[in-house]
């Protein structure tokens, strides 16, 4: 805090006890402003604090709102990828069961084939 002081020449011109009384009130004048400035301060501070208060509340909610609709994007696209992949890894299934009907089928031939010839030569007068 300054003191307000008085030049030597006002305290000759004006006596002690007026240039006393005067830097007394220049000190209380001054230390109300002080004080009102400091409360105002204040009560602009908490007005501030509480707008932002409640401008992060409204943009928490915001970024909630569009969080949960990604969240929901996505969750769509996972489930329709994972409809794909059940699908592919059908259709890869069936192709397999009929390569192996085709196998099955093309080894019961050979097999049955290579018996014959074994079998005529086997026979054979």
């Amino acid at each position: 805090m300054v003191t307000a002081t008085l030049s030597r020449k006002f305290y000759d011109t004006f006596g002690d006890d007026i240039a006393n009384e005067l830097v007394t009130w220049f000190n209380s004048v001054d230390a109300t402003y002080r004080a009102d400035l400091r409360e105002l301060n204040e009560v602009n501070f908490a007005r501030f604090d509480a707008k932002m208060g409640e401008r992060l509340a409204q943009l928490d909610a915001k970024w909630e709102t569009r969080l949960t609709a990604l969240d929901a994007k996505w969750e769509g696209r996972w489930t329709r990828l994972d409809a794909k992949v059940d699908l592919r890894a059908a259709e890869v299934s069936t192709k397999l069961a009929e390569l192996k009907s085709d196998l099955v089928r093309w080894m019961f031939a050979f097999w049955v084939t290579a018996a014959l010839a074994l079998g005529g030569l086997y026979f054979r007068p």
